[in-house]
């Protein structure tokens, strides 16, 4: 028969939950305590994750530039318009280039591509200086190349050179889509520029592994020879010395 009441049960169960007073805990479980209070580091897989991110910026921004720059200096030598001009009673086709154009885009292609070499030949403020002029060259070229898209200068100018009238203009103009391809290629290039300036910093520099720290290079020891090897005692002998001799 169990002779314990109702108020007893209560209070043999609330004595499993009790937690002991600060004044008697021991030094196991303070140890225990701290341990778990303090912040876990990075895992291994994080830092997988962060440093393979950096390698796809750095690969996006190279494959950006390159291909930007490319695009650039390849449509810029296209033609870009199309016309003809009269000359004694006659027409005379005329075609202008993107260079006949303007030469803004492909100076800054060049610009952006020297830029892009440069990036991971430099370090801190001069990578992000360089990244600044490789952004600002792909705009530029991208602004240039969108503001000759239906540019007839340069064919006006060849039309008067042709007919030897100063007044003459082209007629029958047409532009091609060759200048929005430039303008495509400067967008290229100012991604790229972008990525640089974002993620640059944590990208390495070229050579890096190569560079000295600047301290001596320690010199090898000479070996030291060995009286007693037959060698050495036939180079005595050679020398007219005795090698038996003390």
């Amino acid at each position: 028969m169990n002779d314990r009441g109702p108020s007893d049960r209560p209070r043999a169960a609330n004595s499993r939950h009790n937690t002991p007073p600060a004044d008697k805990i021991t030094p196991t479980q303070a140890i225990v305590g701290y341990v778990s209070a303090v912040p876990v580091p990075q895992s291994r897989a994080e830092s997988a994750s962060s440093a393979g991110g950096g390698r796809r910026t750095l690969a996006a921004a190279l494959l950006f530039g390159a291909v930007g720059a490319a695009v650039v200096l390849l449509a810029s030598g296209q033609t870009w318009a199309e016309g003809h001009a009269a000359v004694g009673g006659g027409s005379v086709p005329l075609r202008a280039t993107g260079q006949n154009v303007t030469g803004v885009p492909a100076a800054l292609a060049i610009v952006g591509l020297a830029a892009l070499v440069a990036v991971f030949a430099v370090r801190r403020a001069g990578r992000l200086l360089v990244s600044g002029l490789l952004a600002v060259s792909g705009a530029g070229a991208a602004l240039a190349a969108f503001l000759g898209a239906d540019d007839s200068a340069a064919l006006d100018e060849k039309a008067a050179r042709t007919s030897g009238d100063a007044a003459e203009t082209i007629a029958g103009l047409t532009h091609t889509a060759w200048p929005y391809v430039t303008f495509a290629g400067g967008l290229l290039l100012l991604v790229a520029g972008l990525l640089a300036l974002r993620f640059g910093a944590g990208w390495p520099a070229m050579g890096g592994r190569y560079e000295r720290d600047g301290s001596p290079r320690p010199r090898k020891a000479r070996p030291v020879k060995d009286p007693d090897r037959p060698e050495e005692l036939w180079k005595a002998l050679d020398r007219g010395e005795d090698p038996t001799g003390v």
